[in-house]
């Protein structure tokens, strides 16, 4: 019994340390964040004012929040279809052992590795206006007329910081695709071929009921990451021209840092924790429900 009781405590003393971090930086940071929600601050000052629901209800009625909440929706949105699907085909065509396939998968990988401020510069400069890349090629093809500053128009700007996040985010949509597509099994696709069935019969009723978990998972890590966007964002537009690109960490900064509001920015903090929870349990659901068909 003691020996057991040794074995349980020394057990404990191995996970104390992860608990400790987890409970400073991660209980506490929530209840103090909690805590200042319902409070008026400066972020200075000794006085901290209870308001209560106030900064809630406020965050409720923010019209330039909830717009760039529906900004940061239109660039999932897009990373959902436009980037996991150029992921999927790049990895349908590097798992078929195509010739160079290792090379191929390192150069896919590279962009996610690559620090977001470096690559919201080197955008920054290929969409500069007059003298970017893009613009100076489009010059040269005669197509002067499409020449425009795209991340200073408000038509074009969040599209473009868009475009930017989906260049750096397929890579590790790509391998986490490929890896799933390289747990199938083949004999079960040669037993198809022998059946008869095509290249898209063998896609639709093999691989994409197989994938189900897989496209899950990269569809919630698409969805975490591209509603919390920053850094590019900070690196390229820093949420202008007006509030045109702007996002919910840009917002919830300018309440903080700009507005001198930490107590409203708290809440906004913790309003955008709760969609995000909302839709990853969403997906989960619905997850769930096809796997049962």
């Amino acid at each position: 019994m003691r020996t057991r009781r040794v074995y349980t405590l020394t057990n404990y003393l191995f996970i104390l340390p992860a608990l400790l971090i987890f409970l400073v930086f991660g209980v506490y940071p929530f209840f103090k964040v909690f805590q200042l929600s319902v409070m008026s601050w400066d972020g200075i000052s000794p006085e901290v004012k209870f308001v209560g629901l106030q900064n809630f209800i406020e965050v409720l009625h923010d019209r330039v929040w909830w717009a760039s909440v529906l900004n940061a929706a239109w660039i999932t949105f897009l990373a959902l279809t436009i980037q996991n699907g150029v992921a999927l085909i790049l990895a349908l065509l590097c798992a078929q052992n195509i010739r160079g396939g290792h090379v191929y998968r390192v150069i896919f990988y590279l962009p996610p590795v690559l620090s977001g401020i470096v690559i919201g510069l080197i955008w920054k400069w290929i969409f500069r206006y007059p003298d970017g890349i893009l613009n100076m090629t489009l010059i040269k093809l005669g197509l002067e007329h499409l020449t425009r500053d795209w991340l200073g128009n408000p038509h074009t700007a969040l599209n473009a910081v868009a475009i930017v996040h989906m260049w750096r985010g397929f890579g590790w949509g790509f391998v986490i695709l490929l890896a799933g597509l390289q747990n199938i099994p083949q004999q079960i696709y040669e037993a198809a071929r022998v059946d008869g069935a095509n290249a898209l019969q063998r896609f639709i009723y093999i691989t994409v009921p197989l994938m189900i978990p897989v496209f899950v998972l990269v569809s919630i890590l698409t969805i975490l990451g591209s509603m919390q966007i920053y850094d590019i964002i900070a690196a390229t537009t820093n949420g202008g021209p007006g509030y045109h690109t702007e996002v919910p960490v840009t917002r919830i900064l300018a309440s903080m840092q700009g507005a001198g509001r930490f107590g409203y920015a708290c809440a906004q903090g913790l309003v955008f924790g709760a969609i995000l929870l909302f839709v990853s349990l969403f997906q989960l659901w619905v997850s769930k429900r096809l796997k049962q068909e």
